[in-house]
């Protein structure tokens, strides 16, 4: 009965181990690929990391109007057709935004299905507290 209890308690504390791990990124950790994220981690995003893509996933007129800069336009109904051609690399990340939130949800699912592996939806510009430019 001893033994038994020991086994049972070293296999318990293997499997609490395992699912214990650091807090890493859904790319590193092999997770979700498409996160919802706050504008201000989208902001230190783009203040930190290197290699990345802002994409806006507004209207033409939309986009010409007031957008983020460095920001690159691809709208949401366009997304399925245009992806693969513009954003090559899969594994880059991709911060994604339009007006209110709602295309910017629906355009990270698409790019999802289309096999892209870390992107990082924060909402709409309407309430983006950071620079823009038109």
């Amino acid at each position: 009965m001893k033994k038994i209890l020991i086994i049972i308690i070293c296999v318990m504390t293997l499997i609490f181990s395992a699912s214990c791990g650091d807090n890493k990124s859904n790319k590193e950790t092999g997770g979700a690929a498409y996160m919802n994220i706050s504008q201000e981690e989208a902001k230190e995003l783009m203040d930190t990391q290197e290699n990345y893509i802002i994409l806006d996933v507004r209207t033409q007129e939309e986009f010409d109007e007031k957008h983020i800069p460095g920001a690159i336009l691809i709208p949401d109904y366009e997304i399925e057709e245009k992806a693969e051609k513009i954003l090559t690399d899969k594994n880059q990340l991709i911060l994604v935004y339009c007006r209110s939130g709602r295309r910017s949800k629906n355009a990270s699912e698409i790019l999802e299905k289309l096999g892209y592996t870390y992107i990082r939806e924060f909402g709409g510009i309407i309430d983006w507290k950071y620079q823009t430019e038109s």
